[in-house]
């Protein structure tokens, strides 16, 4: 007897997902609440669990479709064998699916020598990067959740891989579309958007569109606060079992200008204004399929360890491919940090509805005047873009000193000033 797979809840408001990649085959064995696909929402990856313990049988859907919530998705042969459950209309629906999702064969399946025969299970991020990187990815032990591989794991297996003495020319890529100077080694690739990135790129237009955006900048310098962390980062880890980074610093200080300048953590609802007595930090972490956003709730009541425990978490699940939509939802204020990919300066967009973004860059040492004297400082820019209906520059002016006088007397974080 056949059970349905539907797509589940995903979330407050949201109807529709992308079928991003099939975890199971036809004629796979799968134990109940095992995971057998994973869509693509507009904020994170969800998986599908199975319902029953069986074998997966007929994939309705291939990668890359849209799906509604509650539609049927596969079918699970309720104590049928793997050695039986496939046919061949099964199979048939299986290729294509695979070929729209550009899929190629090798790295799906482990090695016939591997002892344990299980197939390896690779995201779209990690396949491109394995046919990128010419690797075989049933050599590379996976760091991420029940042992799967992710991009970094294959960036580093490629790192420490011999160089081959003559390199085979590799086949070009199903989703590889070649140009007309092919001959010339020249050749295009069309790769469809995630459902991710196509959000992403929406909400950045609508907020260009609706908000009246304007960027004000102001440096800090980074001295206080480095010597504290070099002074306490290893009692800090040992207490609180967690490394002690520059973002706890920032966003307790940011918590604190929030609440002298009550309008950088507001937003605009139609005709009225919201303002809030608590701060619901956004923060940007890095995933396998791109920067997300979750929030830390509450921040204003939080110390720093506990601001660093919470950011920890997130990025180990952000990896992991383990957050939720509840981990994205609301959010009052935003911090980025660019300065971990090397940015110097930028101009951050609004992440709508909220009023305000803090972008942070690298630190740099640059001359400076003290006491007369021109000396080497740890700098670093600070920018917050912010929507000018709302704030006004003097507003966004004395946010950013208050900041950066935190930053600079770390002692004013302790003392409330």
């Amino acid at each position: 007897m056949a059970t349905d797979v539907v797509v589940p809840t995903l979330g407050e408001s949201i109807t529709e997902a992308t079928l991003g990649q099939w975890l199971k085959k036809p004629g796979e064995a799968v134990k109940a609440d095992e995971p057998i696909a994973s869509l693509e929402t507009d904020k994170v990856a969800v998986e599908v669990p199975s319902p029953v313990a069986g074998v997966v049988g007929e994939l309705v859907v291939g990668e890359g479709d849209t799906v509604n919530v509650g539609a049927v998705i596969a079918r699970i042969e309720a104590g049928a064998t793997a050695a039986t459950a496939a046919t061949p209309a099964v199979e048939d629906r299986t290729a294509v699916g695979q070929a729209e999702a550009a899929s190629p064969p090798e790295p799906a399946a482990a090695p016939a020598g591997e002892d344990d025969g299980d197939p390896v299970t690779l995201s779209p991020s990690v396949r491109r990067a394995v046919l990128e990187h010419g690797v075989d990815p049933s050599k590379i032990k996976g760091t991420g959740k029940d042992g799967r591989l992710t991009k970094d794991d294959v960036i580093a297996a490629a790192k420490n891989a011999p160089k081959p003495a003559a390199p085979a020319a590799a086949a070009p890529s199903p989703i590889s579309v070649p140009s007309a100077s092919q001959a010339n080694g020249r050749r295009e690739e069309r790769v469809r958007m995630t459902r991710l990135r196509q959000t992403v790129a929406s909400r950045l237009k609508e907020a260009q569109n609706t908000a009246a955006m304007l960027t004000t900048f102001n440096d800090v310098d980074m001295t206080a606060v480095i010597e504290a962390r070099n002074k306490y980062k290893d009692l800090f880890e040992k207490k609180h079992g967690v490394r002690l980074g520059f973002m706890g610093f920032f966003v307790k200080a940011a918590c604190m200008a929030l609440k002298d300048v009550p309008a950088v953590n507001a937003s605009i609802e139609g005709d009225e204004i919201v303002y809030r007595d608590y701060v619901d930090v956004s923060v940007a972490v890095s995933a396998p399929n791109g920067l997300v956003v979750p929030v830390i709730r509450d921040a204003q009541a939080l110390s720093v360890a506990g601001i660093e425990k919470t950011i920890g978490d997130f990025g180990a699940r952000a990896k992991a491919g383990t957050l939720k939509m509840d981990d994205m939802k609301g959010g009052t204020f935003t911090i980025s940090n660019g300065g971990v990919f090397g940015s110097l300066m930028s101009t951050p967009i609004i992440n709508p509805p909220q009023s305000a973004v803090l972008g942070l860059h690298r630190i740099e040492e640059r001359p400076v005047v003290r006491d007369g004297q021109i000396v080497a400082r740890p700098m670093m820019y600070l920018a917050l873009s912010y929507d000018h209906r709302l704030i006004d520059g003097r507003e966004a002016v004395t946010f950013l000193v208050a900041l950066k006088n935190a930053i600079e007397d770390p002692t004013r974080l302790l003392i409330d000033l």
